[in-house]
This record gives C-alpha cells, sequence and structure tokens, in this order.
C-alpha cells in the first residue's frame, strides 16, 4: 500500500480521479500498477511530505485502488471508502505509517431524496452558467456528474470553501450532512458568483459615469474661464479663498457650503452688495479652527501652582478643579463636566476660569451672556437677513484661533426671554455633550463640532436659571472672601496691580499690615474684593499726588493716617460691651458682606403679659423668639411668673437693617434667662446657635466669617453648635487662636455656664 498525505483536496468515496505519475513522490511513483492500493490521509496545513508531523494529520483518510494506467502516465484512481486512521507514526525516513479501519456510514437519506437533491441543483447550476461565456464548457463538466458527491469533488476547486470545510464533507458520518454540506456550498458559489457580476456590470456603468463627469468638467472650467474674464477683480480673492478652503480642514458639509458660496462670489462684480456678504462668509467660516486638535500632555502639578498662585484662598474650588484637570488628563479628553460657579460679584469666578486655561495650556475666550434676549444671539443670524452675523459663540471661536479654548459664559443668570425667543434654550445645545459635536450655527448653516472646547459658566444666583440648563452643569459655589482671604489678596495682588499701573514703586510706598486691614474692615462690605480694589487704588492715586508733589520721599500708610488717604470710615462695626446689665446678650450674625456681631436687648414693663418685637426681625426670627420664651419658662417657672403682669420687649439695634435666620435662638433665650433670673452675662461672650423646644442646640451656617467678626469686636469667648465642631477647619489659624471656642450640645449647659 502507498501512502500519499494530501492538503486542500476534496476526496469522496466512490468516486474516478486522474492524477499524474509524478503526484506521488519518490520511490513511490515507480511501485504504482493497476491495482495497487493507495492511503490519502488529510493534511491540516500545507506541509512538505518531508517536514510531516503526526499533529499535521487529520484521523480520517481515503482509501482507493488504481484502476489504470495511460500511455501519458495519467494514473485513473477510484476512491473506496473513508477509513479511520489509528496508530499513526512517522519511521525514520518520514514515511507515514497507520492501521486504518473502515469507518461506517449513516444511511439516513434516502435515495430517492439525494436523486432529487443532486437534480435540482445540477438544474441551478446549469441554468446559471448559461450567463457566462465559459457556460458552454461548465454545461458539458456538470452534465457529466453521477451524483451530489461527484458533482461536488468536481467543482470543489471552484467553491469558495476553506480545506477545514472540505475535511468538514468527508469526515461527517452523515450521509444527509455530507449532501447539505455540498448543497450549501455551491449554492454560495453560485450567490457569490452573482454578486461578483452585478458589481461589475455597476463598476462598469460607474466608469462610464466617470467619463461623463470629465466631460461636463471640462465644459465647466471653459465656462469658468469666460466668468473670470468677465470679472477679473474676483479672481484674487478667489484664489485666496480656494486655498484656505483648500487647507481649512473643514468636514465634508461645511466644505460643500464654502464651495456652493465660493461659485456664487465668482459670477458677481465687486462692487455687489451680494458679494461682500459672501466675502464675509468665507472669511468667516476660513477663520475657523477645523482640525481636531492634538491631546496635550497635562502636568497637574503645574496646575495646583497656577491655581495658588493667581488666587488665595477658595481650597474647595480649586480642588473640584483639579479633580476635573485629572479626569481630563486620565481620558485624554479635551472636555469634561461643565462647571458652573455661583457667587457674589468680584469673588473670583471669571478669573479662575482664565487661570484654567493657563493650566490646560489653552487659549481663553469670555463671553457675556448678560442681558441676552434674542436666541440669535446664540445661535447666530440666517444669512437670509439684513446684517446677519454668527452668534457668539462661534464669534468666541473664530476669536481664539482653535477649536478647543477655554470658554467663559458670564452672567448665565441674568439671560432673559421675549419674543426673539429662549436664549437659556439655544444654550442647551451648546453645553449638552451629546449634543454639541454637531452645533450648528444659523450663519454658517454647517456643523461645528465644539466637544473640545471646556466651557466654564459663572452666575451670581441659580435661581433664575432654567431647570434644564442647570441639570447640564455642576454648581461650585464661591463663599465669598473671609478678611483674612481679603487681607492676603490685597497684599499678594491688588496692592502691587495696583502700584504697578500708577507708576509706584515699592521703596517710595508702604503701607502696614494694620492699615490694609482697616481698609478692609472700615471701607468694605461685600463678599468679593471689588470695592477693596477700588479703595486700594484710591489709596494708590492719593499716593500718588504726595509721591508728585514731593517728589524723593518715601510714604509709609498706617492706621493712624489712613484717613488722611481714604477719608473718614465708610463702615461702623460693633464692639465688645464694657459691662452688661440682664436682658442684653452678644450674638453672632452672618451677612452677604461677612460676619458681624449683635446685640440682644430684652427689657419688662408693666403691663399684660403681651410681647413686643422691634429692629425689623424676619419671620424665622420672630419663630425663635416664641421657642426661646417657652424654652425659658419651661427652666424657669417660678421667675417666669413675671410675664404675666409685665410686658416683654425685645429689641435688635440697627433697627434700619432686617435681621432674620434662626441663629439668633440660643442668645435670644441667653438672654431672656438673663431677665427673668436678674444675672448678667460677661461681655467677654458671644454665642449662636438654633434651639429647639427640647432644649438642644442645632448646627448653623457661616461659622468662619462669624468668628472673624467676634475676633475683630474683642470677643474672646464664642459658644457654637457642637456640631459645628468640624467647621473649625475652615477658620483661619489666626482667628482661632486668639478665641477659647466651646461647642455646646443643650441650651441647659449654656446657662449653666453663664448664669450659674
Amino acid at each position: 500500500m502507498i501512502i500519499r498525505p494530501v492538503f486542500n483536496i476534496l476526496l469522496l468515496p466512490d468516486i474516478t480521479y486522474f492524477f499524474k505519475r509524478d503526484f506521488f513522490p519518490g520511490a513511490a511513483a515507480d511501485q504504482i500498477e493497476v491495482g495497487t492500493d493507495i492511503l490519502f490521509p488529510f493534511l491540516k496545513n500545507e506541509v512538505d511530505e518531508t517536514t510531516v508531523t503526526i499533529d499535521d494529520i487529520y484521523p480520517v483518510g481515503m482509501s482507493a485502488r488504481v484502476e489504470s494506467i495511460g500511455d501519458d502516465d495519467s494514473i485513473q484512481i477510484r476512491t473506496l471508502e473513508r477509513v479511520s486512521l489509528d496508530d499513526i507514526e512517522l519511521d525514520e525516513n518520514g514515511q507515514i505509517t497507520a492501521t486504518a479501519s473502515i469507518r461506517p456510514e449513516v444511511d439516513d437519506l434516502p435515495l430517492e431524496e439525494e436523486k432529487q437533491t443532486f437534480t435540482n441543483l445540477r438544474n441551478s447550476l446549469l441554468k446559471f452558467v448559461q450567463n457566462y461565456q465559459w457556460g458552454i464548457w461548465a454545461r458539458s463538466y456538470i452534465i457529466q456528474r453521477k451524483n451530489i458527491y461527484d458533482l461536488g469533488s468536481a467543482l470543489s476547486d471552484y467553491l469558495n470553501i476553506t480545506s477545514e470545510e472540505k475535511y468538514a464533507i468527508v469526515e461527517t458520518d452523515s450521509r444527509r450532512e455530507r449532501c447539505e454540506l455540498i448543497e450549501n456550498a455551491i449554492k454560495e458559489f453560485m450567490e457569490v458568483a452573482k454578486v461578483s457580476s452585478e458589481a461589475q456590470e455597476a463598476q462598469k456603468g460607474d466608469q462610464e459615469q466617470l467619463y461623463r463627469e470629465a466631460a461636463i468638467k471640462k465644459q465647466i472650467d471653459y465656462l469658468q474661464k469666460e466668468l473670470d474674464e468677465m470679472h477679473p477683480e474676483n479672481i484674487s480673492d478667489v484664489r485666496a479663498f480656494e486655498k484656505k478652503i483648500q487647507e481649512s480642514g473643514m468636514n465634508e458639509d461645511a466644505r460643500k457650503e464654502a464651495d456652493k458660496v465660493l461659485n456664487r462670489m465668482k459670477q458677481e462684480g465687486k462692487d455687489s452688495h451680494e458679494y461682500g456678504l459672501l466675502y464675509d462668509y468665507l472669511d468667516f467660516v476660513t477663520s475657523l479652527s477645523w482640525k481636531h486638535p492634538e491631546f496635550t500632555p497635562i502636568d497637574l502639578n503645574r496646575a495646583e501652582e497656577i491655581l495658588d498662585e493667581d488666587h488665595y484662598g477658595l481650597k474647595k474650588v480649586k480642588e473640584r478643579i483639579i479633580q476635573q484637570i485629572a479626569v481630563m488628563a486620565l481620558n485624554r479628553k479635551q472636555y469634561g463636566s461643565i462647571l458652573l460657579f455661583v457667587g457674589a460679584p468680584g469673588t473670583g469666578k471669571t478669573s479662575i476660569g482664565q487661570s484654567i486655561a493657563r493650566a490646560l495650556n489653552r487659549e481663553y475666550v469670555r463671553i457675556s451672556l448678560g442681558g441676552i434676549r434674542d436666541e440669535a444671539e446664540i445661535r447666530g443670524h440666517r444669512r437670509t437677513y439684513i446684517g446677519a452675523m454668527p452668534g457668539r459663540i462661534m464669534e468666541g471661536i473664530k476669536r481664539s484661533g482653535v477649536s478647543n479654548p477655554v470658554v467663559v459664559l458670564d452672567e448665565v443668570d441674568k439671560l432673559a426671554k421675549d419674543y426673539g425667543g429662549d436664549p437659556a434654550s439655544a444654550l442647551l445645545e451648546v453645553l449638552d455633550p451629546e449634543q454639541n459635536s454637531t452645533f450648528t450655527d444659523h450663519y454658517m448653516n454647517v456643523p461645528y463640532d465644539l466637544s473640545n472646547v471646556l466651557f466654564v459658566c459663572t452666575a451670581n444666583s441659580t435661581d433664575t436659571i432654567p431647570e434644564p440648563l442647570l441639570n447640564r452643569m455642576e454648581v461650585i459655589d464661591f463663599p465669598g472672601y473671609t478678611a483674612v482671604e481679603k487681607f492676603h489678596i490685597a497684599r499678594k495682588h491688588l496692592l502691587p496691580k495696583a502700584m504697578d499701573a500708577m507708576g509706584i514703586q515699592k521703596k517710595m510706598l508702604k503701607i502696614t499690615d494694620g492699615a490694609l486691614r482697616k481698609v478692609i474692615e472700615d471701607y468694605t462690605i461685600e463678599s468679593g474684593v471689588r470695592g477693596l480694589k477700588k479703595q486700594i487704588d484710591m489709596l494708590c492715586r492719593s499716593a500718588a499726588v504726595r509721591l508728585v508733589k514731593e517728589e524723593g520721599q518715601t510714604l509709609t500708610v498706617n492706621k493712624s493716617n489712613l484717613k488722611d488717604y481714604l477719608g473718614r470710615k465708610k463702615l461702623h462695626h460693633d464692639q465688645k460691651l464694657t459691662s452688661t446689665q440682664p436682658g442684653v446678650v452678644t450674638g453672632l450674625a452672618w451677612t452677604q458682606a461677612g460676619g458681624e456681631i449683635l446685640f440682644i436687648e430684652t427689657k419688662l414693663t408693666e403691663g399684660e403679659g403681651k410681647v413686643i418685637i422691634t429692629g425689623q426681625l424676619g419671620d424665622v426670627m420672630k419663630e425663635s423668639v416664641q421657642i426661646a420664651l417657652t424654652l425659658v419658662k419651661s427652666l424657669y417657672p417660678k421667675e417666669s411668673k413675671v410675664f404675666q403682669n409685665h410686658d416683654l420687649h425685645i429689641h435688635v439695634p440697627e433697627g434700619a437693617v432686617p435681621k432674620d435666620g434662626p441663629s439668633a435662638g440660643i442668645t435670644l433665650t441667653t438672654a431672656l434667662a438673663s431677665l427673668v433670673t436678674g444675672k448678667a452675662v460677661s461681655p467677654d461672650y458671644a454665642m449662636t446657635g438654633e434651639v429647639s423646644l427640647r432644649g438642644g442646640i442645632l448646627p448653623i451656617g457661616g461659622l468662619p466669617e462669624k468668628l472673624m467678626a467676634a475676633q475683630r469686636a474683642g470677643i474672646t469667648k464664642i459658644l457654637i453648635p457642637f456640631d459645628n465642631a468640624d467647621d473649625l477647619e475652615d477658620v483661619a489659624a489666626e482667628v482661632k487662636d486668639k478665641l477659647k471656642i466651646t461647642p455646646v450640645k443643650k441650651v441647659s449647659d449654656v446657662l449653666k455656664l453663664l448664669l450659674g
């Protein structure tokens, strides 16, 4: 027996095959004669006979026998049966030896069904091949096939099946499965050939279309040449815009629109009104940056340094911005969450946007939205209108010269709404990351990708911002600066800038720390530092007059002579009382401009038990009075009988100033307890905290500002709610060090401490 391994050949039982003698290598070719048995193992990979390994051989092969040998050394072989190969080995010469046993067939396909499948498939093939030039040869070749297996084997080299799929046809024991595999392969072959033929026809049609387009283009070029001769003055502008459009990197839609406008421009005289409009449009779109920006590595340490360098304080704000920058560095995106900075004027919202741009090494653009009423201010005006222009967003992008600037949208809370549309709704598309990659300005009329822009918004309040717009932004509160922070801002930023702007050298003017603190406390009342900047500018201007009049002198501004430069102080802050009487207690209050101390004054007069409240107290504070009165009556039932035949008068000085809030609850309670017991509270104490009917002391807000007010007033002992103890971390060390702060949980603890 001769063993000849084969690769990628479909051999099926009981079919005649022809091979050349040289198909059999070496000595095997000389051993072949009529009646010689041959074993065909199937190979998994295409390898040389000398390098075959056992792993390369499939476990199923085909047995065959030589039927005849022709004069031209052609060998007619008839396959016999599929065999299972066992004990496969390679001898020292690399020859394959194996034990072959007949592999049984599963006769699960009736002969009539098999014949019908073959007939249908052959008829389909005959009908299919008649559409091709080679159909005559193929027709006779197909007609000669005796059954479906003969047909599949004969066409196997033309079918779109792999060597693994061919082996699968041989390996299966099921005649039905083998028949289906061959049928599917032939049908797939016909379908692929049909699609290929259709593609060739389409390609032929495309070529004809290309020839036609080329001819039309020649005609257009000729006509364009004629137009150029009609408007020779346009040529320089047209050529310049053609080059700009080519180099701009526009997307396909923008390119089509620009080409369309350029073609119209070619047909217009340079003096026509239409020409100017077309020129302005092309100048705008070609000035935009259309190319996708490369990612720039972010130095987080450098970003922190820049934020600290440009702004003092704002610790929590800076932490959130650094988080944003860190996320952008990790996911390598050009944008992040839409940040909304909310705070009073002068708290640094806009300027910190500049610092973000510097930290990211990007261009900075500020767009003011205050007072905008027309949606077209955001989306732009359609070019059909007279005086049409782009919206502020795209105008800002053009001004930046890049496609990934940091854009600060200032005062989004001051957008208005009228018959011109709703600008806030138009802003939704700008800020929504899911939509702004295809933002379409009405003037441009083509989409522009805003997804690489980092938007930062600012507002003084969120009350007037529509909910859908607010939901797309992350609110970061700017709480306002404390007096300590204002001092450092003035010393590090405002004063050097003012002196530099007015040409005053450091050696010419010296301002003491005490004078600077006095400017903050007695001449400004604000959350931000704009008023402080104005006062420092005024101080420097006054100093400049003196320096010019008395050249060569050095000026020193201190607390005692500050009045000579800024005039008398504009604010009056209450100071600690030198002595007190029963019923008078010092409290702490928070305002938009910082903290203040306030005095709660109570007095009994002959009457009918009425309660009189003055000092312009709000509803919440009036409720605190009722709670305090109830608590005192329960804690001092005997002493409180005095309220039955006396009127109680409660007053908070500075009656022109409205006052409200629950944080004066403990102060009111202590004042009433002091009144009924006749014991005075030490003026060294001040307190803040809301009270409950159960006698608990609840947390309050604005603790840092209140403690600074106490320290400024000379008060040294402070009582705060126990739950506010953690907030002491936000208080400057120089303030805490000068105060004795006692957290308290219950009203009874406070009264015991102060009244004994």
